[in-house]
């Protein structure tokens, strides 16, 4: 607990008798990308929401949170002055420019004016909005809004940035060019908490997840650790559910996995040839083999996906 920048035990939220977060324990080290990886309704934003002071009071003890030295039941504007959030929504001003949003928002941080100018100049050329600089919000793309919802959270030069599921909706090219900027963030050693469900994002930049569902903790490690221990290398997925059966009929190999919870099913192995002969019987386009990821390991631990409601 000493080195962590973020510590949470047995941590709880209810709404009504939701439970929203179950028993929830963690710990963040310093300058480390940690993500929440898990479908929407999951539980994530109402973590998130508690790490900065919102709707924590209602905990049922014995809770422990402490973000930064701070306990966010009593110390919320403390951990805010330390922190910058990126909400799901691009809640930025519409009626000023891009510079006017980060002026007004140096403010609440009593930023000298000169200051506030300098570390705006220095932010839309790190998020690539220098030339937006004085473009109305409703000019800008929505990648570009959330690029500036970065930026105006990292005005003050916070020690730690939670984004929640900050590149939903966003077309991919914009989506790796966030993450391309977290990573130098995470250089620079800023820790940085993300929610979101996109499993490739969670892949490419956390240090360490946690897997959640309806609340609880599945599992948690580092991405390529957790795929490691718990679930085959590979996976062949079929096109059609009569192709399915014919595979089935087929396996005389118990170091193939059938999960059935998916439809048509998938076939899991560790032997990438075990599945290409197991394919041979198929036509092209009727399959595809590749290797398994975690949307594969969250629907081996809970029979459902990523992007299924709860």
């Amino acid at each position: 607990m000493s080195t962590a920048l973020i510590h949470v035990e047995n941590c709880h939220k209810s709404y009504g008798t939701f439970k929203a977060v179950n028993h929830l324990s963690f710990d963040v080290p310093p300058a480390v990308c940690f993500g929440f990886l898990g479908p929407n309704g999951a539980g994530k934003t109402s973590m998130m929401k508690i790490l900065y002071g919102k709707n924590v009071r209602d905990n049922v003890p014995p809770s422990v949170v402490n973000v930064m030295g701070y306990d966010p039941a009593t110390q919320e504007l403390e951990i805010k002055y330390q922190s910058g959030v990126v909400p799901q929504d691009n809640n930025l001003d519409t009626e000023l420019s891009v510079i006017q949003n980060l002026i007004v928002y140096s403010k609440f941080y009593n930023m000298p004016r000169t200051m506030a100018l300098k570390r705006i100049d220095e932010l839309l050329e790190f998020v690539e909005l220098k030339e937006k600089k004085h473009a109305r919000i409703r000019e800008l793309s929505g990648g570009m809004q959330r690029r500036l919802v970065i930026a105006r959270a990292l005005i003050h030069k916070p020690k730690l940035l939670i984004l929640d599921e900050p590149t939903t909706g966003l077309d991919p090219q914009v989506r790796r060019l966030i993450w391309e900027k977290l990573q130098h963030l995470k250089e620079e050693g800023i820790t940085i908490l993300l929610t979101t469900h996109y499993m490739e994002e969670a892949f490419q930049i956390c240090d360490q997840i946690i897997i959640m569902d309806k609340g609880e903790k599945i599992m948690e490690g580092k991405p390529q650790q957790l795929l490691d221990d718990h679930i085959e290398r590979y996976v062949l997925e079929v096109q059609k559910k009569s192709a399915g059966e014919v595979l089935r009929r087929q396996i005389h190999n118990s170091a193939v996995r059938i999960d059935d919870s998916s439809q048509p099913p998938l076939f899991y192995c560790n032997d990438l040839d075990t599945l290409r002969h197991l394919a041979e019987s198929l036509q092209n386009g009727e399959f595809y083999l590749r290797q398994s990821n975690l949307e594969d390991l969250f629907l081996q631990a809970t029979g459902r996906t990523l992007n299924e409601q709860q």
